[in-house]
Parts: structure tokens; sequence; C-alpha cells
């Protein structure tokens, strides 16, 4: 079973999808309803009436306040109850629980966890979403699987070469050796896979224009249990960076995944590609957005096909691992850390799960 890191902050939605209509999207197991007030604020509540369950995203916004489409009980921003029909006196327990949510980076945050933990959990960067320097395309796949099968996905890139090839993948990305380094402080994976003299494939041959083989750097940092940045550089085989570390003869691309889970079973595959090259150009843009939900979509049947063969194996499967998954094992390490420690911190202090209070 697929145990939550709860005391963190996850990606609810793109900024562009919550908008003055009712949205609904479940996180971590938990239904909630986001709307924007009239002043452009994003708001989070409970996706159910106290009163008899209603979904409140199949409901009514009215100004600022969420009317229930069952029986008219009636919230504000905040989630207080501040009309029942047929009665003057209101509940003082009616109420649903709101949740904390930071607007950054063209993400809308939420944060599930314990209260009063929310102030001290840095929101997890990824500038490049909302830099004037980069052109961004960007989508969102379910995924009917854990979400720790796409944190393995996503930490070994060998793959690329058999799931994504005349995409993505060439022989070289499965062939290269990788480093990884584990911040155990900072809680980040880093994964680096450098190839001097590489197959350019047609992602990136259509793209940037390169003819030829390629220089290819993949670096990546996953910041569990949420974040995770490939920083992908290509140029022209013999460009390699200057002694100073810089790369202008290069071509970027930061690709960040934000892993939301939806229950222990399914995923939200939130995806974006941030390109410093043909800023602007809406062809390349639209070459970049298909071919990656392309590549995404192959991961998602992928994924959804092995949810079903490790629901039916028995306790105790031992599965093989080699050098191209001491990533992965490294984030699963750390996602098990993570996940012990907010248990510890629960049972040691039963507070209230992670909403606002009143």
């Amino acid at each position: 079973m697929t145990e939550f890191v709860r005391n963190q902050w996850y990606v609810a939605a793109y900024g562009t999808e919550i908008g003055r209509e009712l949205f609904a999207r479940t996180i971590l197991g938990e239904p909630i309803v986001f709307h924007r007030t009239e002043a452009g604020e994003v708001v989070a509540l409970a996706d159910r009436c106290v009163h008899r369950r209603y979904p409140l995203s199949e409901s009514r916004l009215e100004g600022d306040r969420i009317i229930c489409g069952y029986h008219g009980f009636t919230y504000d921003t905040s989630g207080r109850c501040v009309s029942v029909p047929g009665q003057k006196r209101v509940p003082r327990t009616a109420r649903v629980p709101a949740y904390r949510v930071v607007e950054q980076d063209s993400f809308v945050w939420v944060w599930i966890g314990e209260e009063d933990r929310a102030e001290a959990t840095p929101v997890p960067r990824a500038p490049w979403l909302d830099d004037d320097g980069y052109t961004v395309v960007r989508g969102m796949e379910p995924l009917a699987a854990r979400y720790d099968l796409l944190v393995d996905n996503l930490l070994d890139l060998s793959h690329e070469t058999y799931l994504h090839g005349g995409y993505i993948g060439t022989p070289e990305v499965a062939d290269t050796p990788i480093t990884t380094e584990v911040d155990e402080a900072e809680r980040v994976v880093y994964v680096s896979r450098h190839m001097d003299d590489a197959e350019c494939p047609p992602f990136y041959a259509r793209s940037t224009g390169i003819e030829g083989r390629i220089t290819r750097w993949q670096d990546i940092e996953y910041r569990p249990p949420c974040l995770y940045q490939l920083h992908s550089r290509i140029a022209p085989v013999g460009v390699l960076p200057r002694e100073d570390g810089t790369d202008p003869d290069a071509f970027h691309v930061e690709v960040v995944y934000a892993i939301t889970p939806e229950t222990e079973n399914s995923t939200h595959d939130f995806w974006s590609v941030a390109r410093d090259f043909a800023l602007g150009d809406e062809e390349v843009s639209a070459f970049l957005r298909e071919n990656n939900r392309t590549v995404v979509l192959q991961d998602v049947v992928a994924l959804d096909l092995l949810e079903k063969v490790v629901e039916q194996e028995a306790d105790g499967y031992q599965e093989l691992s080699v050098n191209i998954d001491t990533g992965g094992l490294a984030a699963r390490r750390m996602l098990r850390s993570m996940a012990e420690q907010g248990r510890a911190d629960a049972e040691r202090a039963p507070a209230a799960a992670g909403r606002v209070r009143s």
C-alpha cells in the first residue's frame, strides 16, 4: 500500500484551470472544490456539504459564497456556513474544512497536512514556468497508478530508449552510465547523465534545427514527494560548457513534473516544458506540446499496466535492481522516511488534519 507524505505542498491545478466556476479535484484522497473570489484569490474547501454530504462542486457560486445545490446551505470562503434554510440560527459546527493555498510559478499549491506546519514548509520552486525568458507548453494527464510508480519512471530515464524511441529516446540514453547524489538535509535526489556524442532525437532536432550528432546533458533534481525537474541541455557535438560553467551555445529545456497523488492508486501527472529558444514561436510550441503529450501518454499506458501487475502480485515479491535504479531507490528511501516521520509526528501530537481552522 502506498503511504502518503501529508505534511508537504502539492500541486492541485494550474492557475489557469481555476476561475469563477466551481472546480473539483481529489488530492491525497480528499475531495476539494476550488474557485476564485471576485478579487481573484483562490479558495479551496472540502467538497462535501456538512448537511447531507452533497458535493459543493455540483452546487452554485454566488458572489464569493457557495450555495449547496441540494438543500441550500451557504458557505463563505473560510468554509463557515452562513445560512441554513428554514431557520435563522446557524449551528456552530456547520462549517467545512478550508485548505491553505499558494499560487506560484503557474501552479496552485495546496496544503493537506497539519496546519501548524504549513508556514515553516517552503513551497517548491519551478521559476522557469513563469519567466519571460522561457516559452512554456503544459498539460496534465490522469494516471490510473500509484504515484511512486511515476517517481520510479522519471528517476530512470534509460526507459526513453525503449518506450519513447522516435520521440526523445536514442541508444545513448540507455548506454550512458548515471551519477547519483543524495542531499539528505535538503531532501533532494540528483541523477545526471552526460552524453558527449549522441544521436539527436526528433523532439530536439525539429524544435532546435540541429542536424547531426549532439552533446546532451540530463540533470534530474527530484524534491520528494511532489516536484521533479529535468534540466536538459543540448548543443552540436563538441560544444561543451565553458570553464565557468556557462553554456551560452546550448539549447536549454526545463522539463517539470508535479506528481500529485489523487488516491492510493491514481495520480495527477502535471507536466510542463519550458525552453529558452524559439521564444513565442507557436509552430515550435505546437510541436513540443503534441510530442511531449505523446511521450507522457506512452508512460501512462505503461504505468497503468504496471499498476495492475503490482496489485495482483503476491506479498513479498522481490524485484531486481541494477545501477540505473540508484536514483529511484534513493527516492523510495526518502519517501518512506518522510512518511514514517509524518506518522510518528501524528502519533505524538494528534492534531486536526491539515486544514485552516476557525
